[in-house]
């Protein structure tokens, strides 16, 4: 007897286990056992009828049509209102009819419970793609909105288009930013999905394989590297099925450079953006508009650099080539073994496995002249003299982790004899004000807010005032106090004559347009330039080693010389007379700037790789875009 209640007892747990495992299956389990019940149930009660009212049987067509009308009642309990019959009959259809309300309830509740949950599967992004030769974008950080609005203008000429985002933040929320920020997508499909990009189990989301291009997004984050080295270390030691993609990143820190491209391997370029930020700042606050001039090199709107092959042009010299297109402006030459040549010397011969690196609108706008060529006007040009470089000073208003790799560049550019004040509520380190080879370093006490206190720096003595971001606020705060800042400057230099320059950094690109009220010379937002910088190495990784020979302080540079040094003031010319004025120089002319229109957005004055025939004058206050070994 004990052995039989033990082995009953054995068995329910069994069955209870059985049970609670296809439980545990989710949905499709519990939609199989509400069927399984309402089908015993339209089972017994159709037999029951069949038993015990024969007449009411017959009369519904026997048993299949009594299981049809109890389907039917469990379905709609409504359908009981039409029965007739003897009082068992009608006994048992009530009683399928209640048995249908409780298990039908509960179809519906599991039924919604489990579109709910996929919903909710969806909402979350948790679903893998199916895409190939997309772009994949991993991070999110403020500049993830210029990355994808560049994506889509270079993507303006594809048929379909694909970037994919990949971030550990809710999926609805970044497709719901992303529309705010970037309205217009053109031809182009924005996707998100949430996960953490260090687990290989959520990369896997995105389809890796088949992407074209990654970008690993720096994070708005104190451990930024350490992210974005951790990133690279798992796409690097991933077990790839087909060929990878190339891999673009950047770091904040220049002392992790080298960890960073160990991390990213050979298929992978790692750019500084620390060093990069300095070059923009030092070089633009000697050369007042460089930064728009970055902004549409680097961006896909207006003109951009491409590496073309030019059979053709064999055996023709760099000079020669530069009178040589109808279209775009040729500014170096790519050689055969991957070496970059920006401005080179004018009588450098190119050979036929050369790339020309060309700026133009379009690639579909790169065209070599086919008959008359444009006319110089040699009247309108002008012999220039070696201009006399003399020492400047520069007043520099904040501090930042920047400010010693700033100064260490300036003292490489200046003139002996050059000084630089740093004015700030606190002293610098003294390793900061040490000598340097051409560069006197001072200390002023400021509060850069403060109208007195700017105003006691006497700004006026000062050839150059720079501005820098306090890094130890919220950058919202920070462009706040830089704005009023600003203000206060050009009010100085207003009631002064306009003796000095103003350029200053600024942390999001939204603030450049409140602040253009200032009048600042220059807006400096590295951030948004290191954006521009890998989207574009995205798009084409081989402009990599151009875009940072361009910026290095080594070899030719983009300088904006004023432009009576290559023209009369006043006298009627074109572009092409520029060129050749250039040429001349050993430099390569790209654009002009217009003083007159230098506070005119979007181009501030700005006119690069301008139409080679237009009528053009140039006056003084003008400047010359040029590439150019030194100033």
């Amino acid at each position: 007897m004990r052995e039989g209640r033990g082995f009953l007892v054995r068995l329910r747990e069994r069955l209870r286990y059985w049970f609670d495992g296809t439980m545990d299956r989710g949905t499709p389990a519990l939609i199989g056992w509400l069927g399984l019940a309402s089908a015993g149930l339209i089972v017994v009660v159709a037999s029951l009828v069949v038993l015990f009212t024969d007449e009411d049987t017959e009369a519904h067509g026997g048993w299949l049509g009594v299981a049809w009308m109890s389907l039917l009642r469990t379905l709609d309990p409504g359908t009981m209102g039409d029965d007739t019959g003897r009082p068992v009959f009608l006994a048992l259809m009530l009683t399928v009819t209640i048995g249908g309300i409780f298990l039908v309830s509960a179809l519906i509740g599991v039924l919604t419970a489990g579109l709910n949950t996929r919903i909710e599967r969806l909402r979350k992004g948790r679903s893998r793609l199916f895409e190939r030769g997309h772009t994949i974008v991993l991070g999110w950080s403020e500049q993830i909105f210029t990355v994808i609005e560049e994506l889509v203008e270079a993507n303006q000429s594809e048929r379909r288009s694909c970037v994919v985002v990949l971030a550990d933040r809710d999926k609805v929320d970044m497709e719901e930013q992303i529309r705010l920020r970037v309205p217009k997508m053109g031809r182009t499909r924005v996707i998100c999905r949430s996960g953490n990009p260090l687990k290989r189990a959520d990369l896997e989301l995105v389809s890796p394989d088949t992407s074209k291009a990654i970008m690993v997004l720096p994070p708005a984050d104190p451990e930024a590297d350490t992210m974005v080295i951790k990133t690279l270390l798992v796409l690097n030691n991933r077990a790839w099925r087909s060929s990878r993609p190339h891999v673009v990143a950047a770091v904040q820190d220049s002392d992790n450079l080298a960890a960073a491209r160990l991390a990213a391997g050979k298929h992978g370029w790692v750019i500084d953006a620390d060093d990069i930020a300095v070059r923009f700042i030092v070089q633009s606050h000697r050369q007042t508009g460089l930064s728009t001039v970055c902004n549409e090199l680097l961006s896909f709107y207006g003109n951009e650099l491409y590496i073309r092959a030019e059979p053709s042009l064999a055996g023709v010299t760099y000079g020669e080539a530069l009178h040589r297109y109808e279209l775009g402006v040729p500014v170096g030459l790519r050689r055969a073994d991957g070496q970059n040549l920006l401005n080179p010397p004018m009588d450098t011969v190119i050979d036929a496995a050369d790339g020309i690196i060309v700026l133009a609108e379009d690639d579909l706008f790169i065209k070599l002249a086919t008959g008359h060529r444009a006319g110089i006007v040699e009247e309108a040009l002008v012999s220039a003299e070696p201009r006399d470089r003399t020492p400047d000073r520069t007043l520099l208003i904040g501090w930042n982790g920047r400010v010693p790799k700033i100064i260490e560049l300036l003292d490489s550019f200046v003139e002996p004899g050059s000084a630089l004040d740093v004015a700030a509520s606190h002293r610098p380190p003294p390793d900061v004000m040490a000598p340097y080879e051409n560069l006197t370093v001072g200390f002023k006490h400021c509060r850069p807010t403060s109208r007195r206190s700017l105003e006691a720096l006497d700004p006026g003595s000062y050839q150059h005032v720079l501005v820098l971001c306090d890094e130890s606020t919220d950058p919202e705060q920070a462009d706040n106090r830089t704005l009023v800042t600003l203000l206060h400057l050009r009010d100085i230099e207003d009631r002064l004559g306009d003796p000095y320059s103003i350029v200053t950094e600024m942390n999001e690109d939204s603030n450049r347009e409140v602040a253009q009220v200032t009048r600042a010379d220059d807006f400096i937002v590295s951030s948004k330039l290191i954006s521009l910088m890998l989207t574009q190495l995205t798009e084409n990784r081989h402009l990599h080693d151009v875009l940072i020979d361009l910026f290095d302080p080594e070899g030719s540079e983009i300088y904006l010389k004023p432009a009576t040094r290559y023209l009369k003031p006043g006298a009627g010319a074109n572009f092409a007379t520029v060129i050749e004025a250039a040429r001349r120089h050993g430099e390569t002319a790209i654009g002009y700037r217009l003083g007159a229109q230098r506070d005119d957005p979007p181009s501030y004055g700005v006119h690069l790789n301008p139409p080679k025939t237009a009528p053009l004058t140039l006056d003084e206050g003008d400047h010359v875009i040029v590439l150019a070994e030194e100033e």
